[in-house]
């Protein structure tokens, strides 16, 4: 006899899912949060966009790239979920926009309640983070198309800005600093690049390595900073210009895309020393500097354009705040570049 149990499919698994992650879920909740008897939709009152102007809906979708693969491997569930959070709200900080709420879709080739609620758990934590509301999302079994300890995450955040708080390159200046905001990692970027250099090395997850100071699988699976409620406070306090954060294509791919066409941003290397896990990365791989520059945030996960007179005072915010920050370049006229000079 044929059954959805017998295909791969636990109805009564996914369900303990559920109720195993809804307390974590709770913590991530916002006042503005309507409660959906069904579970089929979730809520949020708009009404709290009143206090706008003119609001600006923004969204952004992503995922975590292969980092999923050495979470399944070294065994550990409970931050990759973090690591979704960074990805999707702290693009929607770069315009200026406060991340309201988020959804998440786990794919998995069985349902292990346990490990979903900690996947689901470091999604709520992430939100929380961020000062965003997880208001939904859908574990998914898919048996025969994945292995059964083998899963991937998505997400998608929405957020709101006022349109005339909205930052980006049209109001860069010349003269403006680049300040870099310190990534906590590696992130959740250039990780096809990482497991290439382990499986064409001596190195393993359970390395260890002096210069971590931990295992090497506990370094790469540190979680990605979220920058949501720091870069929203700066903003408030001193003259951002914009943000960029810095993902695939590193620093010089990313801050290019936060320029107007007419200036430059020169950048100066030795303003700041990347965290050791790149340079592990670089001599056990061989991985030359223009790699290095184009694959990972080399310890830069946010960096934000701002009057060249705040940029002592925000370097101050910011630490006070617990997020190491400095200068690491300027704005001078060009063609709508950063380099390194």
């Amino acid at each position: 006899m044929s059954t959805y149990e017998a295909a791969g499919v636990d109805i009564e698994a996914g369900e303990r899912a559920v109720t195993l992650m809804k307390d974590k879920v709770a913590r991530s909740r916002r006042p503005e949060v309507v409660d959906d008897a069904s579970g089929f939709a979730g809520l949020f009152d708009a009404s709290a966009l009143l206090r706008y102007k003119r609001p600006l809906l923004a969204t952004s979708t992503d995922g975590v790239g292969t980092k999923v693969m050495l979470a399944q491997q070294y065994g550990k569930h409970d931050t990759i979920g973090i690591d979704l959070v960074g990805m999707v709200l702290d693009d929607l900080v770069v315009c200026g926009a406060e991340p309201l709420f988020m959804t998440d879709y786990i794919a998995c080739g069985k349902v292990l309640p346990e490990r979903v609620a900690e996947i689901v758990g470091g999604v709520a934590e992430g939100c929380r983070l961020a000062g965003a509301a997880l208001v939904g999302g859908e574990t998914a079994e898919h048996p025969g198309a994945m292995g059964p300890d083998e899963y991937d995450l998505a997400g998608a955040g929405t957020g709101v800005v006022e349109a005339d708080r909205m930052l980006g390159p049209a109001r860069v200046r010349e003269g403006d600093v680049v300040l870099g905001l310190a990534s906590s990692g590696v992130h959740s970027n250039g990780y096809s690049l990482v497991r290439h250099v382990i499986a064409n090395s001596a190195l393993t997850l359970d390395s260890e390595l002096p210069e971590l100071g931990r295992p090497l699988g506990e370094e790469l699976l540190e979680p990605t900073r979220i920058y949501s409620l720091d870069c929203l406070e700066l903003a408030r306090a001193v003259d951002v210009h914009a943000y960029s954060h810095i993902t695939g294509g590193g620093v010089e791919g990313n801050l290019s895309r936060s320029l107007p066409e007419h200036l430059d941003a020169r950048l100066d290397r030795s303003s700041w020393t990347p965290p050791a896990i790149f340079e592990v990365l670089a001599g056990h791989g061989g991985i030359a500097q223009k790699d290095l520059d184009r694959t990972f945030n080399l310890g830069v996960g946010m960096a934000a354009i701002v009057a060249a007179d705040d940029a002592d005072a925000a370097i101050r915010l910011l630490a006070g705040r617990g997020l190491p920050a400095w200068v690491m370049g300027e704005i001078v006229p060009g063609s709508g570049r950063a380099a390194y000079a």
